[in-house]
């Protein structure tokens, strides 16, 4: 199992922070400099560089690397989320949206680990809104995400 993301502040940190904590390997591609909202991301998180500063183009390519992309919000997609959907769909791979303001994080964590297994899903893209757009992101996608049992994983007591 592989978690990656762009790295940008909000879902894209905490999908790559739950990886770090949970032990499982994270990467991804990140736009020239290490751009993010918050300055160039710090160097312990293992992303590589696109050619340019483009956030589509970091986008695009973290839909490409991973087996399908998990998108998690506060409300309908907007912005980067709703272009990342739009490009999942135009690359035929897998795509689950998930409205955390419609479902609790406990149903979210299971409708997460059925979705994996269904796809076979090795390398999850994650994304979502940037921590300025909405505050409450961060913590939500990393509860979640530490929540889910993830393929391969033993059951974690509590879980």
């Amino acid at each position: 199992m592989q978690i990656i993301s762009g790295g940008q502040s909000g879902a894209d940190r905490a999908a790559l922070d739950a990886a770090i904590r949970l032990g499982i390997p994270h990467g991804g591609w990140v736009p020239r400099g290490r751009k993010a909202e918050d300055g160039p991301l710090p160097a312990r998180y293992r992303l590589r560089e696109t050619e340019s500063d483009s956030y589509r183009e970091r986008t695009e390519k973290n839909i490409l690397a991973g087996d399908g992309t998990l998108i998690l919000s506060f409300g309908p997609l907007t912005g980067g989320s709703a272009l990342t959907e739009s490009l999942a769909l135009r690359y035929d791979r897998p795509c689950l949206a998930i409205d955390l303001q419609e479902v609790p994080l406990a149903d979210a964590a299971v409708a997460v680990e059925n979705w994996l297994r269904r796809y076979g899903i090795w390398t999850l893209n994650v994304a979502g809104p940037r921590a300025s757009n909405e505050p409450r992101i961060y913590v939500a996608v990393l509860t979640l995400l530490l929540a889910v049992n993830w393929p391969g994983e033993k059951k974690r007591k509590g879980c």
